[in-house]
């Protein structure tokens, strides 16, 4: 008979159980849509349309849009009250934030532990 994850994870201790359910919403919270990000922080449609001067309906479809220019995303994410960075990973590479994409006058950075500026990108 197949095990159920849910019997299995109703056995464990209590303190067991609530470090998992942390842990799940902490990775769920890592990735979220436009419209998860806009409701977790309790933000309507209608008051991110008056913030980028356009209808209701226009964030609906900005929302469920698959392909959104970047200027778009980060004018979207503005209206919530955040700014966009845009990260590039690559293996054996520490992560690089990617300049004059998300906001004009950016510089690239590596951002490695201590977040220093870097002089080069790769060696």
């Amino acid at each position: 008979m197949p095990t159920n994850v849910n019997d299995i994870i109703r056995k464990l201790p209590a303190v067991r159980r609530k470090k998992i359910e942390r842990r799940a919403a902490q990775l769920i919270a890592e990735e979220m849509t436009r419209q998860q990000l806009r409701i977790a922080l309790k933000r309507t449609q209608t008051e991110v349309a008056k913030a980028l001067r356009i209808n209701q309906d226009g964030v609906s479809r900005l929302e469920h849009r698959a392909d959104v220019l970047l200027s778009t995303l980060r004018k979207y994410v503005k209206a919530l009250g955040g700014d966009l960075s845009l990260v590039a990973e690559f293996p054996n590479h520490a992560p690089v934030r990617l300049a004059g994409i998300a906001e004009e006058g950016e510089s690239v950075h590596v951002l490695p532990k201590g977040r220093r500026r870097a002089t080069k990108v790769f060696a």
